[in-house]
């Protein structure tokens, strides 16, 4: 049984443009999904990476501007326990670079966490896959569409014959 066109039942027939333009119109509507996929999944890797970066510029500040300023107080600070000047600058001094290499630690560890957006990259081989598999309408050496033989049945109706 068919439905007639403007009634959009399941077997509605539609013209070749109709066609066209519905099967346009879901290509742009999957593309714009996959592109709003893999901005989603960028978007949480980026804030990973920014947390990151954060971390690494709080260990470069950490050992520039705090570092001579409260070495001078902690090195005299060990220095009047009885320690030689020299030791107790030695020894700040080696307190800040431990301090500085635990937040890079902190900053590789929150880098490592950083991944590809697999969804979308998995979603666009799907969709390659799926287009690469897709045949084209026959055409003549002109470049017009090859219609399939037509048919009269005996009341009249027209219908297509299948060439296979």
């Amino acid at each position: 049984m068919s439905y007639p066109a403007d009634n959009g039942g399941p077997g509605a027939e539609r013209s070749l443009g109709q066609l066209v333009a519905s099967a346009t119109a879901e290509m742009s509507a999957l593309v714009h999904d996959e592109i709003a996929l893999a901005k989603a999944e960028l978007r949480q890797d980026v804030k990973r990476g920014a947390m990151g970066g954060a971390a690494i510029s709080v260990a470069g500040v950490f050992a520039l501007f705090s570092l001579p300023v409260l070495s001078f107080a902690a090195a005299y600070g060990i220095h009047n326990l009885g320690l030689g000047l020299a030791w107790s600058f030695l020894i700040v001094g080696g307190a800040y670079l431990v301090l500085a290499g635990l937040m890079a630690l902190l900053a590789v560890t929150k880098f490592k966490k950083v991944k590809p957006p697999e969804r979308s990259i998995a979603s666009a081989k799907r969709t390659a896959a799926v287009l690469g598999n897709a045949k084209p309408h026959p055409r003549d050496a002109a470049g017009r569409p090859i219609r399939p033989a037509l048919a009269v049945k005996d009341d009249g109706e027209v219908v297509a014959r299948s060439s296979a």
